[in-house]
């Protein structure tokens, strides 16, 4: 028996002896059919160069998705971890960076204490969430900021939704010899 293939890949090699045999809870079957199989497809798919989200700005870490959380809780959200496990991937990286501050910040909804507290729990959860994963506790400090230092007015739901966030802000660093 010939193995064929058609368009751009080869199956994997096999052996056939003879008629080819398949085995099931009834007894074995045997296939008479000796003629020419054809694969046809494209193949496993090409692997997708994975988009990086986190980027060092001279003053900062830079994220280009939110860290989310449970609705008015400091609880990170599972869908989060991998943002942070690259984040982790970049301050572990760059030796250099001695300080970051992780800041909270909420929008207005709410009271303004209720708000700082909950951006200063969600930063403390993120400082956590990186030094669990390796980063050293000493290059991170943790503030909650709550509506204090908006980017937008807290005038729309986009508005408030740019409010809540979370910053990596470098603090100190080493110099470059």
């Amino acid at each position: 028996m010939k193995l064929h293939t058609s368009r751009k890949w080869l199956a994997a090699p096999a052996v056939v002896l003879g008629s080819l045999v398949a085995s099931a809870c009834g007894g074995t079957i045997e296939f008479q059919d000796k003629s020419a199989l054809t694969i046809e497809g494209e193949g496993p798919p090409k692997p997708v160069a994975k988009k990086k989200r986190v980027s060092v700005k001279a003053d900062k870490i830079e994220i280009d998705e939110k860290i989310m959380f449970a609705k008015a809780a400091a609880e990170i959200m599972s869908e989060s971890h991998g943002l942070l496990d690259e984040i982790v991937e970049v301050i572990q990286e760059n030796k250099d960076i001695t300080k970051i501050s992780v800041e909270g910040y909420t929008s207005s909804e709410g009271s303004a204490d209720f708000n700082r507290k909950l951006s200063d729990d969600r930063s403390k959860a993120v400082v956590k969430y990186l030094t669990d994963h390796g980063v050293d506790a000493k290059r991170l400090q943790a503030k909650g900021f709550g509506p204090d230092k908006p980017l937008a007015p807290n005038d729309t739901e986009d508005n408030r939704e740019k409010n809540r966030r979370v910053e990596f802000n470098i603090v100190a660093q080493k110099k470059a010899k």
